[in-house]
């Protein structure tokens, strides 16, 4: 297995992708069950969204104006949310989310964020264990997540200087953790008594229908943010939601809020994404996949039960994560710090033909099909047998 070195940690070097399996350099292939943490939905080299990167790429990338494909990109992804009235995009979710609580905070005149222990908003906005030290000096207050009447509370009690909540329907980084309707519902509800803005960071969950989990709930928030897939796998990110939110951007405004950005509209991932959401990713093929998701995640939670073994995998639909712990895991305080277990049966499905990710994240792509989710539960139920 073919390996880069950085101090004290060690990754597989991937030279080759196509479908659902990738290659390393000593040329060994693995099923991809990773699919680059939600953003390769589509798999490797899709060929009706190759074909339309090389259409895009022949007629020039760098036009400096705007381009054919962003307002079909716009109109995909506005008739997918209802709630999103207007889209703006930009280079990744991590923009996406600093953008979103930005404006937040600029049309409200208030400065407090509540945000939910183990949230991962992207590479400056990290609250696993704390509050990360890159974070921008905002007003954060950290609640627990999946406490509903916790977060009503915090809500009520911080709503003189709270510009908005934002929350992740479904905890990836921390854990594939999904957020209680009851837990969701009760942030719309207190949020709208008391003026303060909702955002669904659905850069991971948009996967989980044609709208997203606010879909799924029947929730609408005022901003949502995406990225990942939605570029149809090139770097992305978009946020958008109410127009007279959104609207503060408009140039043409005498308050108008700037938002610049080179590659905002960059003509290959424009490109792509409209490919994939308008001519691969239909509600039948994200029904099959998450049809998918949820066989191995019975399937492995039913191993666990006939060993009476510390093991269950959580998620929703396309999404799983494998712990080692009964359950149930409902908060990042839920996860057992068990990263000797974890590495083994990384190695161990690694040997076996499979790669995810070491921390026990699982993101299904399109090409995946019941042999190869068969072959993954196969492979770590012989591990359990071990343990």
């Amino acid at each position: 297995m073919a390996r880069l070195r950085a101090g004290q940690l060690t990754v597989m070097l991937i030279v080759r992708g196509e479908g659902a399996r990738i290659t390393d350099a000593d040329g060994h292939e693995y099923v991809d069950f990773l699919g680059e943490y939600t953003a390769g939905l589509y798999g490797h080299s899709h060929p009706v969204i190759v074909e339309a990167i090389r259409e895009a790429l022949a007629d020039g990338i760098v036009l400096g104006a705007p381009n054919r494909y962003e307002t079909l990109l716009a109109e995909a992804v506005c008739a997918r949310f209802p709630a999103i009235d207007l889209v703006r995009f930009c280079n990744s979710g991590t923009e996406a989310n600093l953008l979103a609580v930005s404006l937040s905070r600029a049309v409200t005149g208030r400065s407090g964020v509540l945000v939910f222990a183990g949230a991962y908003h992207g590479g400056i906005l990290l609250f696993a264990h704390g509050i990360s030290p890159l974070n921008p000096p905002f007003q954060w207050v950290v609640g627990e997540y999946n406490d509903a009447a916790g977060a009503a509370r915090l809500v009520r009690e911080h709503a003189h200087e709270l510009a908005a909540v934002i929350v992740e329907p479904l905890q990836g980084a921390a854990g594939v953790i999904p957020g209680d309707p009851a837990f969701l519902r009760a942030l719309r509800e207190a949020t709208a008594s008391h003026g303060v803005l909702l955002i669904f960071d659905e850069v991971m969950t948009s996967r989980l229908s044609t709208g997203g989990m606010q879909q799924v709930l029947g929730i609408d928030p005022d901003l949502t943010t995406l990225a990942k897939f939605v570029g149809g796998g090139l770097s992305f990110g978009a946020f958008g939601g109410r127009a007279d939110l959104m609207s503060r951007f408009d140039p043409s405004r005498p308050d108008a809020l700037q938002h610049g950005g080179t590659f905002n509209n960059d003509v290959l991932t424009m490109a792509a994404g409209v490919a994939g959401l308008t001519r691969v990713l239909t509600d039948a093929e994200i029904t099959r996949l998450n049809g998918l998701g949820d066989r191995l995640r019975d399937r492995l939670n039913g191993f666990a039960v006939e060993r009476g073994i510390e093991f269950c995998a959580t998620g929703y639909g396309s999404l799983v994560g494998i712990h080692f712990t009964r359950g149930p895991v409902r908060n990042e305080h839920d996860v057992p710090e068990s990263a000797e277990l974890r590495g083994i049966l990384h190695l161990h499905m690694l040997e076996r033909g499979f790669s995810y990710g070491r921390r026990g994240f699982i993101a299904l792509s399109l090409p995946l099909g019941e042999p190869e989710i068969d072959g993954f539960a196969a492979a770590v139920d012989e591990f359990l047998a071990t343990v």
